[in-house]
């Protein structure tokens, strides 16, 4: 059984492009719903898996959509929607299990993915005894905003 990746994205570009990816979206949901099976866009084969699972949105968030992927996020085919409606993208993923966490950008043509490896996740540490994280001297509840720090960390500091 795979372990799921958490993901979320948000598309942006001109609202005519947002409002089809919107109705592609919906579509994609009542199918899966309809097949309880992961799905793909028409236009994008299905050669490399990135099927999307349990898609769900806000009413009232166009172009903001969140969704599972099976053990990692699926960039590519993003970048397929994104190049097919001439938008933008940012898209957040998590899948705890194996440690994947990160953020993929898709702006002017270039995808850039940013995720936190080993080095960032041994900067924190669990205490078993406490049920809390220590991080930089400090008490945490959870590790959310330990992880969602560390990143901003290395995206800040990444250089292209």
């Amino acid at each position: 059984m795979a372990n799921w990746c958490s993901n979320t994205v948000v598309f942006e570009g001109e609202p005519e492009a947002i409002q089809q990816i919107q109705q592609l979206f919906q579509t994609m949901k009542a199918k899966e719903e309809k097949e309880e099976q992961g799905q793909l866009p028409d236009f994008v084969p299905d050669t490399d898996g990135g099927y999307f699972f349990n898609l769900y949105w806000n009413d009232g968030d166009e172009g903001i959509y969140q969704y599972e992927t099976k053990w990692s996020p699926n960039a590519e085919v993003l970048k397929k929607i994104a190049e097919y409606y001439k938008v933008d993208f940012v898209q957040d993923y998590e899948e705890m299990g194996n440690l994947v966490y990160g953020r993929t950008t898709f702006a002017d043509k270039v995808l850039t993915d940013i995720y936190l490896d080993d080095k960032e996740f041994e900067q924190y540490e669990f205490d078993e005894e406490t049920d809390n994280y220590q991080f930089e001297g400090e008490t945490y509840d959870s590790d959310c905003e330990i992880l969602e720090t560390l990143l901003e960390r290395k995206i800040t500091n990444h250089q292209p």
